[in-house]
């Protein structure tokens, strides 16, 4: 046997069992499927023998830091606070790409996605605020407010591809301008009290950062320094520390360093001297000019890909799989004893119709309503029956309501309300934008 075919025939069976986790880890659907697995599992554990457990484990406390400079919290304000910051940096990114070549980057593309964010937006307060109107939980209208984007495109995705590439356009680009407006909203409506020296220091380290950037500086871990400086000046500040990742994102570079032409150029001439350097099979290790050659290859693909680009496709993998699983595995966790006064308490009745209805009637009389005055026209291949089920599939809002809820309340019963109606109102948004739009694709067909 040759060496090529023994290295083969040693590593075959490893590779047997790796690719079926690549595969699944590659898929669309993935990350709304360890979502889902995460939030079952934390239902179970809350209402089983062990749920005390479950909700004492989320008050240990951790603390950083020595001497007088330590911040001690418990380990779901390090979650919420903490491992969200780099959630809300990948938001960051998404929104800076797509502002910049995405469907955001014109007026004309943006226009319909931005109408529909904000009828997304405000009817579900409204209808949140009409219930809730002079009660100690009128400061939860921003929970109904928030679209999950990955759950909402997971439950897209299981819809194949005779999906309209228009529709998932159209559902990213609402989510993300949605994204941006729950950013706004927990900075301006749900920050404490401001501590001004604080805001001053967050400032100074994002001024460093955006120095980098227009010094041209694209090697990720420069930013990582005054990044972190600009979360724990935020965290001490009173503006709640996750706006500290989207104000990060926005200095990360997003230009390339070499323009297409260039890396294929650079990238043919570099295989030509590994041809040249080497017989087919030979091992390189033995070849220095081969070597180099793939170092070259290595360099080109860093200089063609922008920082922006590259921290996106690297962070997303941990965002999906470890980052909003652990998030809702600490978050959805809630007692279902009296299930029934507390689904029909007025925060949980809010936070559902502001969900289902409210989601519904804002993004499509919005959207309706722009293509009407002209200033935008409907994605091609979509129809207004497919527009209603991704204004159905927005009412999923489950990851950032869970996060606003936390930000909202400091009533235990009026979380445990809001995240049984979070529940809820995102099963039936899923099962619901499902059913309209796969009825309308097969009805076009």
């Amino acid at each position: 046997m040759s060496m090529a075919r023994l290295r083969r025939f040693r590593f075959a069976p490893v590779r047997r069992i790796v690719r079926p986790f690549q595969h699944f880890f590659r898929r669309a659907t993935s990350g709304g499927i360890v979502l889902i697995i995460a939030s079952v599992f934390a239902l179970v554990w809350a209402n089983s023998a062990w749920g005390d457990q479950y909700f004492s484990l989320w008050q240990l406390k951790f603390g950083i830091g020595f001497g007088r400079f330590n911040i001690t919290k418990d380990l779901s304000h390090w979650i919420n606070d903490g491992l969200m910051a780099v959630f809300f940096f990948v938001v960051g990114l998404e929104i800076k790409r797509e502002v910049l070549i995405g469907e955001l980057s014109s007026l004309n593309k943006a226009l319909l996605p931005i109408a529909g964010a904000l009828g997304g937006m405000l009817m579900p307060a409204l209808i949140y605020i009409y219930i809730n109107y002079n009660t100690d939980a009128l400061n939860g209208w921003g929970i109904p407010m928030a679209t999950d984007i990955a759950f909402a495109l997971g439950v897209l995705a299981l819809l194949g591809s005779r999906m309209p590439l228009g529709i998932k356009v159209f559902l990213t680009a609402l989510a993300i301008v949605d994204d941006l407006g729950a950013v706004v909203v927990i900075a301006l409506f749900y920050s404490g009290d401001l501590w001004w020296y604080g805001i001053l220091f967050a400032a100074s380290f994002w001024g460093c950062m955006l120095v980098l950037n227009l010094l041209g500086a694209r090697n990720s871990l420069l930013y990582l320094l005054p990044g972190i400086g600009l979360w724990l000046s935020l965290l001490s500040s009173g503006v709640h520390a996750t706006i500290a990742g989207v104000l990060a994102a926005l200095t990360i570079p997003a230009r390339t360093r070499i323009n297409a032409a260039e890396f294929v150029e650079n990238v043919e001439g570099f295989l030509q001297v590994f041809k040249s350097s080497g017989a087919q099979g030979d091992n390189i290790i033995s070849s220095q000019a081969q070597r180099g050659a793939v170092h070259a290859i290595e360099q080109a693909c860093c200089q063609v890909e922008s920082p922006l680009v590259r921290l996106e496709h690297k962070l997303h993998p941990w965002v999906a799989f470890v980052i909003i699983p652990v998030f809702a595995l600490a978050n959805a966790g809630i007692a279902l004893d009296g299930i029934g006064g507390t689904l029909f308490s007025p925060v949980a009745t809010g936070v559902m119709l502001g969900l289902i209805l409210g989601k519904v009637i804002g993004i499509f009389l919005f959207s309706w309503l722009a293509v009407k005055f002209g200033l935008a026209a409907l994605p091609a291949g979509t129809s207004w029956r497919q527009i209603i089920g991704v204004s159905a599939l927005a009412g999923i809002g489950f990851t950032m309501s869970f996060f606003i809820t936390d930000l909202a309340f400091d009533n235990e019963e009026f979380i445990r309300q809001a995240k049984t109606g979070i529940l809820f109102a995102s099963l039936i948004a899923g099962f619901l934008g499902w059913a309209l739009i796969r009825s309308a694709t097969t009805t076009a067909e």
